[in-house]
């Protein structure tokens, strides 16, 4: 007879779906470096693919100075993208990118689902209420309509 007691065992429990592809959103700033690192380090430990997607919203003005064409800031986005290819290869992770046009959150929700992400990494910039209220949140509106699990990582 065993000393431990006897536990039932859940029948109806789903499947744990495996994450073989990891979507990590993200603006590609320094504040988004937290999500990156945990983004790669987690590709790395499950063995899966990295897919990178950084979203231009066009109706949300530039930083002052010089106003760039589309086309130069996609170049930008895709230069700095390239960077986290480097990092990826370095430790094993395949790592794709890919640099979508329209709003944030919408666009990211549509970038898993297009993509078949089994999970999307985003940061968030840990704004508060108000400011949630005010400007919007991506990795709310990611976490309420993404297709799979989502991980929020602060900056």
């Amino acid at each position: 007879m065993s000393a431990l007691p006897a536990v039932d065992t859940p029948t109806n429990l789903s499947p744990v779906r495996a994450i073989h592809r990891i979507l990590l959103a993200t603006d590609l700033s320094p504040a988004s470096a937290g999500a990156t690192d945990q983004a790669l380090g987690l590709a790395r430990t499950l063995g899966a693919e990295l897919l990178v997607v950084s979203v231009i919203d066009s109706a949300t003005p530039q930083s002052p100075g010089p106003v760039a064409r589309m086309d130069q800031r996609r170049a930008a986005r895709e230069f700095a993208a390239q960077a986290i290819v480097v990092q990826g290869r370095r430790i094993g992770v395949g790592v794709a990118f890919l640099v979508w046009e329209g709003e944030p959150g919408a666009a990211i929700v549509e970038a898993a689902q297009s993509e078949g992400a089994d999970m999307v990494i985003v940061g968030t910039h840990g704004r508060n209420r108000v400011e949630r209220i005010v400007l919007g949140s991506v990795s709310d509106h990611v976490v309420r309509h993404a297709p799979c699990p989502v991980l929020i990582v602060r900056s």
